[in-house]
Parts: structure tokens; sequence; C-alpha cells
């Protein structure tokens, strides 16, 4: 099933030829699909303006085949990201870090798939020393299996060791890979982070030579199903991002289900966003479930997710899919857990069914690309990026600005200690 096959160009050659970062090349020697740097996405958003794309969490198959089916129609480029809870060591999803490229390479490949696709380990959660010392083995072992960026969220920790945690894993980064960090964990109207608090740490990475390529914020946001249509503060938002204006950083959106399309479209149009999380949603379309136009999954009056009947998979699967949730005391947002167990069980029906999963997630995704991101036709200007720099490393978007003196760690602790620490209640939000 080739889709874009007609659409390669002298230029997507070249880009295939010195785009692909080293571990690609080194994974996929003979592959044709343009994997790259998560660098090369945000420029590509940047060089548009006024646009992000997706970050589509692939936790299962039939997201990730949708995602990129939809991108080529889009002719924009993409992210397919996990997070550590849904991918990691302890992960509820059969998709995880160490196998999403091989899928998406055999998927592109399958599908001749052109746009340019950057593999994310999102959410990469430290929430202790333990995750510091586990992390320096891990995360090279993840780029070893084909990750091209990572988010170091570290934002669970007070401020000073949020910062010095992304301090002492940066090192085992690739300079060329796509780097976003967090500041205040992602929790809704508790504990919103502030412009005082994102400049401690993107100051503080300055300082040392680190420039992330994007910052996420506990912006209002949560992650999940929605009970409410509360969401994004985009002024918030625009005002963190306009503080951090000099040091070059572009937003990273989490949370993106549950927002409505106009307040989407404002963070793609007045914030620095260039990176929207998208992850809940994809994952209830695939199934079939009924959501509504901003992805929030409906309920019906006994407060049970409504199943449509003839999308995602078939009634008897969702049927023993509920079940087995009722067995294990699984409800609203725990859905999440069934992935897992339900992996091979979905990928063992008819052909027809499997494709009614990923279509719908194809649509919806190409909706959220050319109607609220902005992102179509970036595909281009992702491949443009490629030959300007004449590599896979685009390099730093900024430069160092601060003085590393005044970012030593006894000063830090110095620092942070004048910060505000009301960070709201604490949460289980890593994904």
């Amino acid at each position: 099933m080739s889709l874009g096959r007609d659409k390669v160009t002298p230029e997507f050659q070249k880009a295939l030829d010195t785009g692909r970062p080293p571990n690609i090349v080194e994974l996929f020697p003979n592959s044709r699909a343009l994997i790259v740097s998560g660098k090369v996405i945000d420029r590509a958003m940047i060089k548009k303006g006024k646009a992000m794309t997706i970050a589509a969490n692939g936790r299962n198959y039939f997201v990730i085949r949708g995602a990129l089916r939809a991108a080529q129609r889009a002719n924009a480029a993409i992210i397919i990201e996990i997070a550590k809870s849904e991918g990691g060591a302890s992960a509820y999803c059969a998709v995880n870090y160490w196998n999403m490229a091989r899928q998406v390479d055999a998927l592109m490949n399958e599908m001749g798939i052109t746009i340019p696709v950057a593999i994310h380990a999102d959410h990469y959660g430290i929430k202790g020393e333990g995750d510091v010392e586990a992390a320096k083995t891990e995360i090279p072992s993840m780029f070893d299996a084909g990750i091209t960026s990572i988010a170091i969220d570290a934002s669970h920790l007070p401020d000073e060791e949020n910062l010095l945690a992304n301090l002492t894993l940066n090192p085992h980064i690739p300079r060329w890979a796509g780097y976003e960090t967090e500041v205040g964990e992602i929790k809704g109207k508790e504990g919103l982070s502030t412009p005082e608090e994102a400049l401690f740490l993107i100051q503080g990475l300055n300082a040392h030579g680190i420039f992330p390529d994007w910052i996420a914020l506990n912006n209002g946001t949560t992650h999940g199903i929605e009970a409410s249509d509360a969401g994004i503060q985009v002024q918030l938002t625009a005002e963190i991002h306009q503080a951090l204006a000099p040091y070059h950083i572009s937003g990273a959106q989490h949370g993106t289900s549950g927002n409505n399309s106009e307040r989407l479209r404002k963070i793609a149009g007045t914030t620095r966003t260039t990176k929207a999380n998208v992850a809940t949603a994809l994952q209830m379309i695939s199934w079939g479930v009924k959501v509504n136009e901003f992805g929030n999954a409906l309920l019906d009056d006994n407060g049970e997710f409504v199943k449509v009947s003839e999308e995602g998979m078939t009634n008897p699967m969702w049927e023993e899919m509920v079940a087995y949730a009722k067995s294990q005391g699984l409800k609203g947002g725990n859905y999440k857990k069934l992935n897992l167990p339900f992996e091979n069980r979905l990928l063992g029906l008819p052909r027809q069914i499997r494709e009614r999963m990923s279509k719908g997630v194809e649509d919806f995704v190409y909706e959220l690309l050319m109607d609220v991101f902005n992102a179509g036709d970036t595909a281009p200007l992702a491949v443009e990026a490629i030959l300007e720099a004449g590599s896979h490393d685009l390099g730093p978007k900024g430069k160092k600005i601060e003085d590393p003196a005044q970012w030593t760690e006894e000063k830090i602790h110095e620092r942070a200690s004048l910060l505000n620490r009301d960070r709201g209640q604490g949460g289980d939000f890593d994904d």
C-alpha cells in the first residue's frame, strides 16, 4: 500500500541520505523512511510560523498507522511518541521505547510514507536519585533502539532538583537529538507554572551550554480524560514563552485532548508552541469510542463509554474489553491499562476492522493538522531544514548568554530558595 512514492523528489533523496541520525542509519540501513531528530520537526513549524504539529502518542499500532497516514495526506512533519508510563520498563502498552522506532520504520516503508517523522520518548520521568542513576544506562539504550528525541521530565521534583537532574542527564543525550524539558507537574489548575520558574530552569541550563528545543508547562491542562473544557490558559502560556524569548525555546503543549479547537488555534497562533501531544483521544477513537469534536470521550447515563457500533473494534471485542475492565476495577482514564492485554487480540481482528480502527485515527489527526494546528505542508520545510544544515544535526537554536559562575550547584540552591514554592497538590500525571 504505497501512499507517497509519487512524492519522492531529489530533495527528499538528499534529505534521506543526510538527514537520518546515525542510530537510525545503523538500525535501518536499507530503509526509505525519513526518520529524523525532533529538532527538524520543531524548525519546520518555526519556519512556517504560527504552526504546531501533533506528537501522537502511539499507545497502539492502529494509532501509529493512522497518524502516519494523516500526516502523509496533510504533507505535514510529525512526531510519534510514547511516555515512560505507557512504554517504559513498567509499561501498560505493547508499544514501548525499544520497539516504537521499528514499528514506525516498518509502517513508513510499507505505506510509502515520505514525510519526516521524529521518534520521541515523552515524559521520561525522574522522581528521585534512583531514577537519575537508572537513566544513565536506560537513556542510551533507548537511543540504541531508535529514539530521536526525548523529554526529561523531572517536574515532580523541587525546582533545583529538576534543574540538577537535567544537567546530570544531558551528557547521555546525543547532541543531535531533540530535547524537551518541563517545569510544573502537569495537573490542571493546581500549581501553575510561572515565568520565574521557567526562567530558572532555562537560564540554569543555558549557563551550562544546554539549549532545549521545547519546554512543557503546567498551563492549566491535565492528562487523560477531561471532565470539562477548562483547559489550557493561553495568556499564561504566551507570557511564559515571551519571558523565554531570548533563549529561543519552543513550547510543547501537553494534555491537548479535551481542549476545543478554538483554544488550540490560539495556542498555535499566539504562543511559541510547535509540539502538541495527543494521546487519550487517539486511543479512544481507534477503539471506536464516541468522542466530541475536541476528543473528549462521551459517557452514557450510567457513566459508561459509548461504543459506536460501526467504528473501531468489533462490538463483541469491545464487550469483552469492558468485562475485563470491570473485573480489574478499571474505569475512566484507567481504561488506558487495557492496551497491553488487548493489543494482540486487536491485531488478530479481520482486516476491514483493523483498517477502520486506523482510519478513524487518520481522519481525526488529519483535521487537527490541517484545520487546527496549521501544520499542513510543513514536510517540505523540514526537508529544507536538513538540506540547509547539510546534516542530521541542526545544532542549537540558542546560544550561551548566562554566566556559569552564577549557576554552580551552590548558587542553584540559593536561587531556588527564593522561588515561589506553591506547587499545588501532588498527582499521577505521567502521560
